[in-house]
């Protein structure tokens, strides 16, 4: 019987008020009343007038809601509120950006919003932005810079080295199944040596489309373009672009600074950008150009397609991706996507946990249509 009448509360609480003479019939405490009103206030907002216009009502809403639900149904009742209520108004107040549940969604709002943020918010605005910058950075920079550091050391690896490069630890551990107990030594079959190390192996572009439809893809780059900066053995470029480009590059120091620098929004001219990466790549053969947009070009796109080619021609390894977040499957243009595929450029959709291995695949040259196939990504062929 308990169970039966959890069910039935369940359903109330998803019927809203407006069933409840004709559908459950199921009695509610206070505090699921208390949840009622709350959901009644976002998704019945036809009916009952929604949140209100004054922040109080909209500040207290956003209190409730984190009291009565775990941080990821906040996060999309926030990003709901935003669509359905046309509360972006709210992010211009203070006490509502402090009161709102920080995460990718709220930052890429942020950055659409930057250029008309009111001064007294946009202390605070940084702040929400900065504190979801570095739990992404807790979660991303160490398996990013595992990834790519063991896939370069393992391809500078000297496997036929002289006696003065020889690494020792890592021969004897490689050696050890030639142990021989009678001469209580290792016959060392195989000698690792030491990379040649240079000051940088490789360079990478990121070159991110900021148009609207970009925001999450742009808040992730943002956040895996500072952690490659940081890496010694690569040398890392940020170019962002919608109908202009611009090379953010030297605030890669500092994610939020970088993330503050977007402004998304606008068309999409990737000639431009294309054209702009090709200038200052100077190592084809040695650099990644990562291009993350969804292809729905609004400038030339013969010439778009003809520097597309000319980058591939050149020995530059081109990876598109036609989204780096966690948001599923992402509109893009076939046609365009087919060219690339043709061309032996891989196309798809990236999630940020499978971007390091990513990177240290295409830094190694790996073949990516069959690493992101092997990895289930969406491939396009």
């Amino acid at each position: 019987m308990a169970v039966e009448e959890e069910q039935l509360r369940k359903w109330r609480l998803i019927l809203g008020s407006h069933q409840q003479q004709e559908g459950t019939g199921a009695t509610l405490n206070e505090i699921d009343l208390q949840v009622d009103r709350t959901l009644e206030a976002l998704y019945d907002s036809e009916k009952t007038g929604g949140l209100g216009a004054s922040s109080p009502n909209v500040s207290r809403w956003l209190g409730d809601i984190r009291t009565f639900f775990p941080s990821s149904v906040v996060q999309v009742m926030q990003q709901d509120a935003l669509k359905r209520l046309n509360l972006t108004q709210m992010l211009f107040e203070k006490e509502m950006l402090e009161n709102v549940e920080p995460d990718v969604h709220l930052v890429a709002t942020l950055m659409t919003l930057s250029r008309v943020i009111p001064d007294k918010t946009k202390d605070t605005a940084r702040q929400v932005v900065r504190k979801v910058v570095e739990q992404l950075m807790k979660k991303l920079a160490e398996p990013t810079r595992q990834a790519i550091s063991g896939s370069l050391n393992r391809s500078a690896r000297n496997t036929r080295p002289r006696h003065n490069e020889i690494n020792w630890g890592a021969t004897i551990l490689k050696n050890l199944k030639h142990y021989q107990p009678e001469y209580k030594t290792i016959i060392p079959e195989n000698r690792v040596g030491y990379g040649h190390k240079r000051s940088s192996l490789k360079d990478v572009v990121l070159c991110l489309d900021q148009s609207g439809s970009m925001g999450s893809s742009v808040v992730y780059s943002g956040i895996f373009g500072s952690v490659m900066a940081s890496i010694p053995a690569i040398k890392t470029k940020m170019v962002v672009f919608d109908t202009a480009v611009a090379d953010l590059t030297e605030e890669l120091a500092d994610p939020v600074d970088l993330l503050f620098g977007v402004q998304l929004g606008g068309g999409t001219d990737i000639n431009l950008a294309l054209t702009y990466c090709q200038q200052i790549i100077t190592k084809p053969a040695d650099t990644v150009l990562v291009l993350i947009t969804d292809l729905y070009e609004s400038g030339n796109a013969s010439e778009m397609r003809l520097r597309a080619t000319e980058l591939v021609a050149a020995g530059v390894q081109l990876v598109v991706l036609l989204a780096l977040n966690d948001d599923g499957a992402p509109s893009y243009d076939h046609r365009h996507a087919q060219f690339l595929a043709n061309i032996g450029v891989p196309v798809f959709a990236c999630t940020p946990d499978k971007f390091p291995d990513l990177m240290g695949a295409a830094l190694t040259k790996q073949d990516i249509g069959l690493w992101a196939a092997k990895e289930e990504l969406m491939i396009k062929r």
